[in-house]
């Protein structure tokens, strides 16, 4: 099968630039011709608010899609984001060339502002269900009137279009997020449950209790819950257990300075070396207060049998939903964290949740389990295509 990948990479990498590339290398290797289309928005400054004022239609950037998908000719096409130079503009070209296309919706930007329904360090759901101009009032995206009015104006626009119906196949990571998108107004068959995957580090060669260490991996700004947990871990002082803290961010200098004991800030760290650091550690802790998509380290972290402490919030339960993975702890609530930071101490906990892990990971979010799900996705895309035209022909 030949996939067109279309994607407008972060000016910061994240999650949704790692899935791309992960989905592009699995179906290579399965045998499928993958072309990737991948955009970036522009860093010089007048350039970049041209564009980002073109973002609610974008009518050069469907042209320069056009010209590549006649030279591509793809079976199917897969969106991953337009924010912002591609713009929704790309969505109605695919369906005037009548393009089978799947969209997976990593974030909630097509009803908020910021993409997070996150706002003054909280959830917040005041545009779900209702208007984007919430957002506008609240400067939710870069706390900028303008730039918060062009996104607001970007949804809206598209809400009116119906621009988003026109996608064969509208994929949800989560059954949380399906619910808010629904809530806002999207048809509720017209949003299928597809999880991320990831990659298999293999086997650990030493149990999760043999090691003292817990690692925090993320971005260390507020909506990840990093100034939360460092006050349980505070508090907690777990026996003999060290705080190791991977990533980098607005927040590292004023956690850094608190000096707490046994907590260690690593920095960013390449990906091999997080899964390597991963398969020796005795637990991973997420304490995100945001509706995270579906974050790669929980996956990574199953992969590498490693026991959770995750968030109970959004779509994060779900990915351990039935099993013995992880401790759930309220977030941003002190004495649930250091209730949950207690159990690490136990290692027969420790070893019997590591290898609930395992079992989790292989089978739900294995890349075998990824191939197929795609498959499914793009194998119903076109024919839902299919169907619309025999409905157009009958007509």
């Amino acid at each position: 099968m030949k996939v067109l990948q279309i994607h407008n990479r972060y000016r910061e990498g994240g999650g949704e630039d790692t899935v791309a590339a992960r989905e592009a290398d699995l179906l290579r290797l399965a045998g499928h011709t993958v072309v990737e289309y991948h955009v970036e928005n522009p860093t010089e400054p007048l350039e970049a608010a041209s564009t980002l004022l073109a973002a609610p239609w974008n009518q050069r950037a469907a042209g320069r899609l056009r010209d590549v998908i006649r030279e591509v000719r793809p079976e199917v096409a897969h969106v991953h984001n337009t924010w912002w130079v591609l713009s929704p503009s790309i969505v109605r070209e695919l369906d005037r060339l009548d393009i089978p296309t799947v969209a997976t919706l990593h974030n909630y930007r097509l009803m908020c502002v910021n993409a997070q329904l996150f706002r003054d360090g909280g959830p917040c759901e005041d545009c779900v269900g209702s208007h984007p101009w919430h957002g506008v009032r609240h400067r939710c995206y870069r706390s900028s009137v303008p730039a918060s009015t062009i996104s607001a104006a970007t949804i809206q626009l598209n809400r009116w279009l119906r621009t988003w119906q026109r996608v064969d196949r509208l994929l949800v990571l989560t059954e949380f997020a399906r619910t808010r998108f629904i809530a806002s107004g999207f048809p509720a068959d017209h949003l299928h449950l597809k999880p991320n995957f990831a990659d298999d580090p293999g086997r650990r060669v030493e149990s999760p209790s043999s090691s003292q260490t817990v690692l925090f991996v993320g971005r260390l700004s507020s909506e990840k819950g990093i100034a939360q947990l460092l006050d349980a871990w505070e508090a907690a002082s777990p026996d003999d257990l060290s705080l190791t803290v991977v990533g980098d961010g607005s927040l590292r200098a004023s956690l850094q300075s608190r000096n707490i004991p046994n907590v260690h800030f690593a920095g960013q760290l390449p990906g091999p070396e997080v899964n390597r650091l991963m398969l020796r550690s005795r637990a991973l802790v997420f304490p995100s207060i945001w509706y995270e998509g579906q974050p790669m380290v929980l996956l990574e972290a199953l992969a590498a049998g490693l026991p959770l402490v995750v968030s109970d919030i959004g779509g994060l339960p779900e990915t351990v939903a039935g099993t013995t993975a992880a401790i759930l702890a309220r977030p941003g609530a002190a004495q649930s964290w250091v209730e949950a930071l207690g159990r690490l101490t136990d290692g027969e906990w420790i070893d019997r949740s590591g290898g609930s892990a395992r079992g989790v990971f292989e089978e739900r979010y294995s890349p075998e389990t990824g191939l197929t799900g795609l498959m499914h996705e793009y194998g119903e895309a076109i024919a839902q295509r299919e169907r619309r035209a025999r409905q157009r022909r009958g007509s």
